[in-house]
């Protein structure tokens, strides 16, 4: 059998280390090829080679048996190669519609026409996006709809989807998976990037491991297991130390309230909610796309505002408090980690060392009246070697880093400010299984030093094992208090959509 894509001794350097190195990679025709690995380990390199975003340092890529030079993204997909990227991509200023047939010239510009047609299209793909919402109102799972929907419509034989389902809810998640089996039936063969190995395993025809920007071993689906993949993408089983078990965790004492939110209303997004942080402890919010989960953590940290007149109240230990803007939050020690790290997160044409010494300047967390090389390097250098960030050095931009990496770089932005309340939404999104385990060890380091900490999550393993309270969020509102230690997902999960 030929394959339908190839890259033969793929190399990619950058300043002459590479990212990845003499890779051999086959995709054949209607497979979904699973391409796993930590942070780092060079997956979204290889399919930015295969799908036209950078060129290969050494290498040839081949499209059905034939050599293929592609200089861009839009070259590739004139050959029919389509990637859905993990950050997106789309034009925020344009609605969805205009996204979905951006590339279509006759369509493009008759609003009415592609309006109906995307209205049409997204609910064939059981897609719940309005078509004619601009996209940089959509929030991160409505996004990657949007993402997946465009690369569907250019009808691509070959679709590369990196981190496809970190922001969708598990019923769209189950549709995602629907959608990806007609896809295959129909022959289009899918590269499925994912750190969630439960996923590979259950959608995928062939895996492929990488660790440090190699290929380590590529077999059917049917030959692995959880524990081998991770002791191929690692090195060794991390067994155990991933989402362990909620009944084995300690419970932490509710310390001072930090925060204490009641009836809090932001248009019809956020209704009449309330909850309140305890410091030295972990408090998990658990809720579907749409909940108001996150809305709720940005009008707390100033990034939104509450409604004017019946807003409801927000007091940071006992004292009233209306953040117009981040800044005043980030003052009084309230800091929010987003959820969208690209758009919202770090400055991506700087480097390590700058974003993490914006974060020190913001808070005030400085001496310095202005930029001190001397002291920036230094700050950089704690917090990356505190948060094991993998780069060249401090100077390295932070674009150039894996997922994984940017997330800690995010984190050590809003570390270094001090805080007394921190917020994490969403905070393991699309990092692999090694940073997971460092992530979660830092939240939880956090609480025990006493700070307040909340964390939005729409991975319940996750919430119960870091969870000392879970609030479940549904339709704008806190439905349901839980203990971390006495309750399950099942029940979760129930209060969350009922």
């Amino acid at each position: 059998m030929i394959p339908i894509l190839e890259i033969k001794n793929g190399t990619k350097e950058y300043r002459g280390i590479p990212a990845v190195k003499d890779v051999n990679f086959t995709l054949n025709p209607g497979e979904v090829h699973a391409l796993l690995g930590e942070n780092g380990a060079g997956k979204s390199t290889l399919t930015k080679m295969l799908s036209g975003v950078v060129e290969p340092t050494k290498g040839e890529v081949y499209l059905n048996g034939e050599k293929l030079v592609m200089k861009t993204p839009l070259e590739a997909l004139s050959k029919g190669i389509a990637m859905v990227y993990q950050e997106t991509s789309l034009v925020p200023s344009l609605t969805v519609a205009q996204n979905i047939y951006l590339t279509d010239d006759k369509k493009f510009h008759r609003l009415r026409g592609i309006y109906i047609a995307g209205q049409q299209f997204l609910q064939s793909l059981n897609f719940h996006v309005d078509p004619t919402a601009l996209v940089s109102s959509l929030g991160a799972g409505q996004k990657q709809m949007v993402e997946i929907a465009r690369a569907v419509h250019h009808k691509a034989k070959v679709i590369i989807f990196d981190e496809p389902t970190s922001t969708l809810t598990p019923e769209e998640k189950e549709q995602f998976f629907l959608l990806i089996n007609r896809l295959r039936d129909q022959g289009v063969s899918i590269i499925f990037i994912s750190h969630a190995l439960e996923e590979a395993l259950e959608i995928s025809d062939r895996i492929t491991v990488m660790r440090d920007g190699q290929h380590v071993v590529t077999d059917m689906t049917a030959n692995f297991t959880r524990d081998k993949i991770i002791s191929a993408m690692v090195g060794r089983s991390l067994s155990g130390e991933i989402h362990g078990s909620s009944q084995d965790k300690k419970v932490r004492i509710a310390g001072e309230k930090v925060l204490s939110v009641q009836n809090l209303s932001m248009q019809n997004i956020v209704r009449n909610t309330s909850f309140s942080v305890f410091a030295g402890q972990i408090t998990g919010m658990f809720g579907l796309i749409g909940s108001g989960r996150t809305e709720a953590a940005k009008v707390v940290s100033g990034v939104l505002k509450r409604n004017l007149f019946h807003g409801g109240q927000v007091r940071l230990n006992g004292r009233s408090i209306r953040y117009r803007v981040p800044r005043s939050a980030v003052k009084d020690g309230v800091i929010y980690v987003t959820e969208d790290r690209k758009i919202e997160g770090f400055f991506e044409t700087m480097s390590i060392s700058e974003n993490i010494y914006l974060g020190a300047l913001a808070g005030g967390r400085t001496k310095a009246k202005g930029v001190n090389m001397r002291e920036m390097k230094a700050i950089a250098k704690q917090w990356i070697d505190a948060l094991n960030v993998k780069a060249i050095n401090g100077d390295a931009r932070v674009i150039e880093l894996s997922g994984g990496n940017q997330q800690k770089v995010v984190i050590a932005k809003a570390l270094v400010q001090k805080p007394k309340l921190v917020i994490f939404d969403e905070p393991t999104r699309g990092v692999d299984v090694g940073a997971i385990v460092e992530i979660h060890n830092l939240i939880d380091r956090l609480a025990d030093e006493g700070i307040a900490v909340l964390v939005i999550s729409s991975y319940l393993p996750e919430v119960l094992q870091l969870s000392d309270r879970i609030l479940v969020c549904r339709q704008g509102r806190i439905v349901e208090e839980f203990e971390g230690h006495k309750t399950d997902e099942e029940t979760i999960m129930y209060a969350a959509v009922h």
